[in-house]
């Protein structure tokens, strides 16, 4: 049970970064908040994919999938921080 409240947790603590990026960006147009945004939605679908790889699918691995998920994130933050400081 205490697993499964954690991912919880951490599903809906990136999801709502997320958001509260996003309503930044939508108020103030500054670019970065966008970036960061979607890393941290991506971010989240990480931790689905963490959950469902230990919780719902314990026999299977889905390390390489969440791995590659949460280099798609960095790497979106990484971009956004690149293109911003020009």
């Amino acid at each position: 049970m205490i697993p499964i409240l954690i991912y919880t947790l951490c599903f809906l603590t990136c999801s709502g970064c997320a958001v509260l990026l996003w309503r930044g960006f939508r108020k103030t147009r500054y670019r970065l908040l966008l970036w960061s945004s979607l890393c941290f939605l991506i971010l989240g679908i990480a931790n689905l994919l963490l959950f469902a790889d230990l919780v719902l699918y314990p026999g299977s691995s889905l390390l390489v999938l969440r791995n590659c998920v949460t280099l798609v994130a960095i790497l979106v933050l990484l971009v956004g921080l690149v293109f911003e400081s020009q």
